[in-house]
């Protein structure tokens, strides 16, 4: 028969039919005559065959770690030997001396069930489960107080010889043991399939016949043959069932430490548990003397510190899932946001620097997209986890966002953080990354750096810089780090700028409008930054290109409208008015400070490469590189518009009439870059004012997406 197959799949449930069948005959079998012979061979059969099922199972089944399964298959083996010498001296022989041959084979069944438990328990939860155990212990606890009340206490001080009160207390302490045991096990973490459960009822039953085999002697109750041997045999039969379970192979898999939810049943153990030892005080002192009082205080001291240690665990496991992303184990945004500003404070008062580093997965929508968010889920996990291999003992590392992580790094200084950056996304990209069982991916990341006090001296100017150097990253080309510089002129949050550029960027927005049906200004701002990114420019000159690219036609305002928006073409006075507007945006860009660069731009966007243009007649390199990139750009979407002096051209139309000024309008580096990054979907199209931004205009800024 073939392993897994429906055979296999049935072996257990057939064995337990079986087993239960010869429980019910060996209670139909008349005790005496030649049928106890009869119930002695069904019960050692029955006994014996857990043993030999535990070792099928192990053959069929292959369960990791398979030394566990075969520590308790020969504990079960010992156990049915003891059985056959117990039930052979007392049905056939008539022998009841105690202890017996057979009291050494029980008892040392014990140690091997304990050593297979621990090996189970090693390998289900390879990591601490401090829950499970404080869980476990109360539980246990409670038992040994009882257990030592009515069980071992009263053998222990019986008038009896040393060596029945030895064996007779050595059963409930081994069982005690077992049961230790046993329950961390079931509370802890890990797998619960069918095997599972039929191991813990195994355990269970002979945990509750040994207790009561033990009452019942003590009460002088016991007799052989009675309703306790269902119980032994139904928990042997149980863990037979487990090992011929086909889902025992699973039972030892490794499974991480997951945050046990206190449910319902778990919080009433946990209180009837705690609650035992004041309970029994009370029913003990009402009618019997206090000889145990001290044992009971004990327990109820040990219980109460159990209780606060699992008070504790539980408070510690809130703040712990309050501060850890559930899907990739890395510190949450709000516990890098509260921990940001401590660490400026910490280093302003040594005057130690610090840096923040923001890391995005490029692409990552297109992960999802393909193999769906399960794969997704995955690239996010290993992410997260080449990052914390490469980050420093010390550092705090975050997951920022959806597919953002941010890492805090004290005492980094500027000078190393290239380096440490380069590190990050070298970890990431080094292999792909499996986002199926048989499917991997390439993964690479952007990455933006910012340094305090460089920066900034607050936690949110270094969050803003490394934000927009991320950005800067993306619009370069992605798979790039970029460090940071202070932020002056940022052109595509005006809410945060100056006073004076928020006006300067509604009036470029009242140009677009009064031009045209579409957006202008700020396609230009966008093209001009990816140009000039792609260039390898450095983040300051990125950022100059683009303010300028928005603000480019700012000195429009001054122009009367009815030349702006003249239908017909313009004549030569109209031209020379037009043409004035580079200095007046000039003169408008220089009223704001620290502008001096950015007006400069501003002024040159309308020269010529061959020295035609205005309003200054630069030719060549002497055209500030700005203004050579917006060039460019407010051609192709002033052919793209619909302008009142002209009629509005094809894509290709404009691309041909880019190749004509090609070296005479146009640098023509920029022209063979801009229509190189157009043929590939770098450049978006044009909105009209009346449609959303979202389509298709801007690349959302980092944080925003």
């Amino acid at each position: 028969m073939a392993l897994g197959g429906p055979g296999t799949n049935r072996a257990w449930l057939g064995y337990l039919s079986v087993g239960a069948l010869s429980i019910v005959c060996y209670y139909l079998i008349p005790p005496d005559g030649a049928g106890v012979a009869v119930r002695v061979v069904l019960y050692c059969l029955t006994s014996i065959s857990a043993a030999v099922a535990v070792g099928v199972g192990i053959l069929r089944n292959r369960p990791r770690p398979w030394f566990a399964w075969s520590f308790l298959g020969a504990s079960q083996l010992v156990y049915a030997i003891a059985d056959s010498i117990f039930y052979i001296r007392q049905y056939l022989l008539g022998l009841v001396d105690y202890p017996s041959a057979a009291d050494p084979l029980y008892l040392g069944h014990y140690p091997l069930v304990v050593v297979a438990l621990v090996l189970l328990i090693r390998r289900r939860t390879p990591g601490r489960d401090i829950p499970a155990l404080l869980d476990a212990a109360v539980l246990a606890v409670a038992a040994a107080m009882l257990s030592w009340l009515y069980l071992i206490a009263p053998q222990a001080r019986a008038d009896l010889p040393a060596l029945v009160k030895l064996t007779s207390v050595a059963y409930p302490v081994m069982d005690l043991a077992v049961l230790a045991v046993a329950l961390r096990l079931m509370l802890g973490a890990g797998r619960r399939p069918p095997s599972f459960s039929l191991l813990s009822a195994n355990l269970l039953a002979i945990f509750t016949a040994d207790t009561i085999y033990v009452g019942q002697q003590l009460a002088g109750v016991y007799h052989i043959g009675n309703w306790l041997d269902a119980i032994w045999l139904a928990g042997n039969l149980s863990l037979g069932a487990a090992a011929l379970h086909p889902t025992m192979r699973w039972l030892g898999d490794p499974s991480p430490v997951k945050d046990q939810q206190l449910g319902p049943i778990r919080i009433v153990a946990l209180c009837v548990a705690a609650l035992v030892a004041p309970a029994t005080l009370v029913v003990r002192g009402a009618d019997e003397p206090m000889q145990d009082l001290p044992v009971i205080a004990v327990a109820c001291g040990i219980l109460f510190i159990l209780a606060i240690a699992r008070l504790a665990a539980l408070v510690a496991d809130q703040r712990r899932l309050a501060i850890t992303d559930g899907l990739t184990g890395l510190h949450t945004r709000r516990f890098f946001e509260a921990q940001l500003p401590m660490e400026i404070q910490r280093a302003r008062r040594s005057g130690a620097p610090l840096a923040v580093i923001i890391v995005d997965i490029d692409r990552f929508k297109s992960i999802n997209d393909r193999y769906g968010h399960p794969s997704g889920d995955a690239a996010l996990v290993e992410v997260a986890s080449r990052l914390r291999t490469s980050a420093r003992a010390g550092d705090v590392l975050a997951r920022y966002g959806g597919e953002e992580f941010a890492l805090l790094l004290p005492g980094a200084v500027p000078e190393d953080l290239p380096g440490i950056a380069q590190r990050l996304r070298e970890q990431v990209a080094s292999t792909p990354i499996a986002v199926t069982s048989d499917t991997s991916v390439a993964v690479t990341v952007s990455i933006g750096v910012a340094s305090y006090p460089d920066h900034g001296n607050v936690g949110g100017s270094l969050i803003a810089v490394a934000d927009r150097a991320l950005y800067a990253a993306k619009a370069a080309g992605r798979d790039r780090v970029v460090i940071g510089v202070p932020s002056h002129g940022d052109p595509h949050v005006c809410d945060e700028e100056p006073e004076p550029v928020e006006f300067l960027c509604r009036a470029a927005d009242h140009v677009d409008s009064a031009l045209s049906n579409y957006q202008h200004s700020k396609a230009i701002s966008l093209w001009a930054m990816v140009l000039a990114a792609e260039l390898g420019c450095d983040l300051a000159t990125i950022r100059r290109a683009a303010l300028a690219g928005r603000l480019h036609d700012v000195g429009k305002i001054v122009i009367p409208t009815s030349i702006l928006a003249k239908p017909s073409a313009l004549d030569a006075e109209d031209w020379r008015i037009m043409r004035e507007h580079p200095d007046f945006g000039y003169r408008l860009a220089s009223t704001v400070p620290g502008f001096e660069g950015v007006a400069e731009v501003i002024r040159q966007h309308h020269e010529r490469y061959d020295g035609n243009g205005y309003p200054q007649g630069l030719s060549g390199r002497s055209i500030r590189l700005e203004a050579r990139l917006i060039a460019v750009c407010d051609a192709w979407a002033a052919m793209l518009s619909d302008r009142p002096y002209h009629v509005m051209r094809t894509p290709a139309e404009a691309r041909q009439e880019l190749v004509r000024g090609r070296g005479t309008q146009f640098d023509p580096d920029v022209v063979d870059l801009f229509l190189e990054l157009e043929a590939n979907g770098r450049v978006g199209r044009l909105t009209r004012l009346n449609e959303s931004e979202s389509a298709g205009l801007f690349i959302p800024l980092p944080g925003a997406r």
